[in-house]
C-alpha cells in the first residue's frame, strides 16, 4: 500500500496530514506528519525477543532535525550532523516520557524510535509534531501498545489559549506548556510560565486534552486503513513460577513491611531490603538457583511495590516516616565558596545541592546553532549528577540526558525572575553539582540556584522554590495520597512525580508524568493545592538565610558598563581590522564589546577598576564627538610620508598635515620636525566636501614671522 494518509485540523484551521507507506516501509512501522512547510518523519523497529534475564523495556528515542529541513549547511570541520543537541535531547525525553507508559508491561524487547526533521518553518517548532509522529509510527505497526497517544503545545497569548503556536507568537505568552495524552489520561507535562495561578495551568491542560483526542482518533482511523497494524505480534518476555510467587508473598511480606515502616534512611533501608532478598534467594535448591535467581528479583520488586504502598495508604505511613505533606528538614547556606561570585547549599533531608552563579560578559553567552532555533543565551544552567550522590560506582561518561532534562527545567524555573538587560548587563551561569540524592535533586537545584543568585547580587525579582509531589492509587477502592516531597523510593514505586516551581505569587515551570490510568482532574487540583503549600514553606527556609539579593557584587567580580553610541560611530569605535579596539583593550585592560541594534552601536565594557573605565569612556565621548573646521586639536601622529603626516586628531579620525603646514619656514624633511607617537597641536582647516578628508595645519597656531631685511631686500 502507497501513502495511506488521514488529515485533521487543529483548533485554529490548521491542516496536519499523517502519511504511511510511501517512506522507510522496511521499518516496523513509519509515517511522515506534515504541517505546512514543516515535515517529520517518525520509525520504530523492534527486535522480536528480548535479551537474556532482560526485565524491562530497553527504548531508546531519538529526535534529529537535519539541516537541509531549512536549506542551511551544519557547522563544524566535517559539515554534517553529529551528535543530537541539548534541544534535540530534550525532545527525545519529551516523546519518551509519552510513550513509555503505554509499551506492555511484560513486553522487554529492544525498541528504536527515531524522528527526523526532513522540512522545517522558521516560524514553527517541529517537536509539538514529534509525539503525534512517534505514536502514529507505533499505531501502524504490529508491536503491542495501548495507544495511541499524542503531545501538543499550548500556550495562552493575550488571555486565550493556542495549540501548536507559531515561533513569533510564543513572545507574549504567559503559560507555555508541552502536554502528552491518550484519549482518557493526561500521561505528561512540562512547560514554563510566568506566576501564574493553579486554575490557570490546569485550564490550559485541559484545553490541550481536547486538542489531543482529536489527533489520537485520527491516529485510530490511520491503522485501520493499514493492514499490517492488525493483530499486534505475540510475544512471551517473561518466565513465571506463580508457586513460587505465592511462596515469597506468604515468607517475606510481614519482613519488608518491617524495614518499610522502620523510618529508616535510605540506605539502611535498601540494605535491609537486599538482605531480606538474598537471604530468600539462598534457599532456593543450588540446581536451579540461577535460573529462578532473576524471576525472585522481579517478584520481590513486586512484592515491596504492593507492601509499600498500601502501608501509605492504609496504614498511613511514609518511608521515612513523615505526614504525606510534611517536608524534609531543610538547612542552608550562602557564600560557602569564597572565591566564587555566588554560592549556595540547599540541603533537605538526604538530598543536597551546592550551585555556584558566575557572571560574565556578553562574550561568554551561549552560541545556538540549531536548525531550527539560532541565536544566543545569556542565562545557562548546568546540572551534575555525580555517582557519589547515591553513594554508587559509576563511569563517568559525559552528561547524560536526565542531567540535561533536569538542567532545563531548573533554568525554566529561574528564568522569569531574571532582571532585564537594563538591569542585569551580565551572562549568568549556574552550576548545580548534586551532593548527595534521595528524591527531587532537581528541585533542590531551583533552590540552590536562587540562594546562589541572590549571594551573588543578582537582582532576581523574587525568589523561587520547587518541589516534587506524588501519589499513590488503588483503582480497586479509589482510594489515593497525595505526597509532598517524595523520596527516591516514593517515586520510584509511586504513581506520579509532579515537580512544580514558583514564587509566593504563582507558578513558573513544572514537570509532571503520570504512571496510573485515570488520574483525575480532582486529583491534580488537590496536588497543586498541596505542592502550593510546600512552595511557599521551603519559600520561607530559602528567606530565613537570605532574604534578598545583596546590594553589591562582590569585589572581585568583573563590573560591567554599559553605554551606546551612534550607529555611524560604530566603524570609528573598531578601527580597521579592529585596531582601535584592540589597541585600547590592550592599554585599558578592558574587555569590549559592541552589538549594532537598530540604530545604535550597544557597548559593554568589561573592567575590574573604575579607572580604566573611565578612560574608556572619556575615549567613546571622543568618537562619537563630531569634528569641526577651525577647531583645535591634540593629535597624535600615526605615520610619516615624504609629502607630510597623517594625524590622529580624534579615536578614529585622522587628517593630513602637510609638510608646508608644520611651519613657516620650509621643512626638508617631515622627520626633522615629527616622529610616529608624537602630541602635536593643529587646526582643521577645511573637510574635503567630496571626500571627508580632513585638512590640517600646525603653522596656523604659529604667529607668522616677521620677514627679515635680506627677505624684504628680494
Amino acid at each position: 500500500m502507497l501513502g495511506v494518509t488521514k488529515s485533521f485540523n487543529l483548533p485554529d484551521g490548521r491542516e496536519v496530514t499523517i502519511e504511511t507507506g510511501k517512506l522507510a516501509k522496511q521499518a516496523d512501522g513509519s509515517v511522515v506528519v506534515k504541517m505546512g512547510d514543516t515535515m517529520l518523519l517518525a520509525t520504530i523497529c523492534t527486535k522480536k525477543e528480548a535479551g537474556e534475564n532482560v526485565d524491562f523495556l530497553p527504548l531508546s528515542v531519538d529526535y534529529q532535525e537535519k539541516y537541509a529541513a531549512l536549506g542551511r549547511f551544519p557547522g563544524g570541520f566535517f559539515k554534517r550532523e553529529a551528535r543530537l543537541s541539548e534541544y534535540e535531547i530534550l525532545i527525545s525525553r519529551l516523546v519518551d516520557r509519552a510513550l513509555r507508559p503505554l509499551f506492555p508491561d511484560n513486553y522487554h524487547a529492544e525498541t528504536q524510535v527515531l524522528i527526523t526533521l526532513l522540512s522545517g518553518d522558521k516560524n514553527q517548532y517541529p517537536d509539538a509534531l514529534a509525539g503525534l509522529a512517534a505514536s502514529s509510527a507505533i499505531m501502524v505497526s504490529d508491536i503491542p501498545f495501548n495507544g495511541p497517544v499524542s503531545e501538543v503545545r499550548v500556550a495562552r497569548i493575550d488571555g486565550k489559549f493556542v495549540i501548536n503556536p507559531a515561533v513569533s507568537e510564543l513572545e507574549k505568552a504567559d503559560i507555555e506548556l508541552m502536554v502528552a495524552a491518550s484519549m482518557e489520561n493526561i500521561m505528561m507535562v512540562e512547560g514554563e510560565m510566568k506566576e501564574v495561578q493553579e486554575a490557570d495551568m490546569l485550564e490550559a491542560i485541559r484545553v490541550a486534552h481536547d486538542a489531543i483526542k482529536v489527533q489520537c482518533q485520527a491516529q485510530i482511523e490511520l491503522a485501520a486503513m493499514v493492514p499490517a497494524s492488525s493483530p499486534k505480534r505475540e510475544y512471551c518476555h517473561e518466565k513465571n513460577d506463580e508457586e513460587l510467587r505465592q511462596r515469597m508473598h506468604t515468607e517475606l511480606t510481614d519482613a519488608v513491611y518491617e524495614v518499610s515502616k522502620s523510618c529508616s534512611q535510605k540506605h539502611v533501608r535498601s540494605e535491609a531490603w537486599d538482605k531480606i532478598l538474598s537471604d530468600f534467594i539462598e534457599t532456593i535448591p543450588e540446581d536451579v538457583r540461577s535460573e529462578k535467581t532473576p524471576i525472585v528479583k522481579r517478584y520481590f520488586d513486586d512484592l515491596l511495590y504492593e507492601v509499600v504502598r498500601k502501608m501509605i495508604l492504609t496504614d498511613k505511613v511514609r518511608l521515612d516516616g513523615r505526614k504525606t505533606n510534611q517536608i524534609r528538614p531543610i538547612w542552608c547556606e550562602t557564600n560557602y565558596l569564597p572565591a566564587a561570585h555566588g554560592s549556595a547549599i540547599f540541603t533537605r533531608g538526604e538530598t543536597q545541592s551546592l550551585t555556584t552563579c558566575t557572571l560574565g560578559s556578553k562574550l561568554d553567552e551561549q552560541t545556538i546553532d540549531g536548525v531550527v532555533i539560532e541565536g544566543s543565551n545569556n542565562f545557562i544552567l548546568h546540572y551534575n549528577f555525580p555517582p557519589f550522590s547515591t553513594g554508587e560506582v559509576k563511569q563517568m561518561r559525559g552528561t547524560g540526558r536526565r542531567e540535561i532534562g533536569h538542567g532545563n527545567l531548573a533554568l525554566r524555573a529561574l528564568k522569569p525572575v531574571l532582571p532585564g538587560p537594563d538591569v542585569n548587563p551580565y551572562t549568568i551561569r549556574l552550576v548545580s553539582d548534586i551532593m548527595e540524592s534521595n528524591g527531587s535533586s532537581s528541585m533542590a537545584t531551583v533552590c540552590a540556584g536562587t540562594l546562589a543568585l541572590m549571594d551573588a547580587g543578582v537582582k532576581i525579582t523574587k525568589p523561587v522554590s520547587g518541589i516534587a509531589m506524588g501519589l499513590i492509587t488503588d483503582s480497586k477502592t479509589g482510594n489515593y495520597a497525595v505526597l509532598s516531597d517524595i523520596l527516591g523510593d516514593e517515586d520510584h514505586l509511586g504513581d506520579m512525580d509532579f515537580k512544580v516551581t514558583g514564587t509566593r505569587d504563582g507558578i513558573t515551570a513544572c514537570q509532571m508524568d503520570i504512571k496510573v490510568d485515570g488520574l483525575s482532574y480532582e486529583i491534580l487540583t488537590e496536588a497543586l493545592a498541596q505542592a502550593r503549600e510546600g512552595r511557599l514553606h521551603i519559600l520561607g527556609e530559602i528567606t530565613k538565610t537570605i532574604a534578598q539579593s545583596r546590594e553589591d557584587y562582590k569585589p572581585f567580580v568583573p563590573r560591567i558598563i554599559k553605554t551606546r553610541i551612534p550607529r555611524e560611530f560604530i566603524g570609528a569605535m573598531i578601527g580597521p581590522g579592529g585596531k582601535h579596539i584592540q589597541e585600547l583593550q590592550r592599554e585599558t585592560g578592558t574587555t569590549i564589546v559592541i552589538e549594532e541594534v537598530g540604530d545604535y552601536g550597544m557597548i559593554d565594557i568589561v573592567a575590574n577598576n573604575k579607572e580604566a573605565v573611565d578612560i574608556v569612556m572619556r575615549r567613546i565621548k571622543a568618537i562619537s564627538a563630531s569634528v569641526e573646521e577651525g577647531e583645535v586639536y591634540d593629535g597624535k601622529v600615526k605615520s610619516i610620508m615624504p609629502y607630510g603626516a597623517f594625524v590622529e586628531i580624534l579615536p578614529g579620525k585622522e587628517g593630513l598635515l602637510h609638510v608646508s603646514e608644520l611651519a613657516w619656514e620650509r621643512v626638508e624633511k617631515v622627520e626633522d620636525k615629527l616622529k610616529v607617537g608624537d602630541i602635536i597641536q593643529v587646526k582643521l582647516l577645511e573637510i574635503d566636501k567630496k571626500t571627508g578628508k580632513y585638512k590640517l595645519s600646525h603653522k596656523a597656531l604659529i604667529p607668522r614671522p616677521a620677514k627679515s631685511e635680506q627677505e624684504s631686500g628680494k
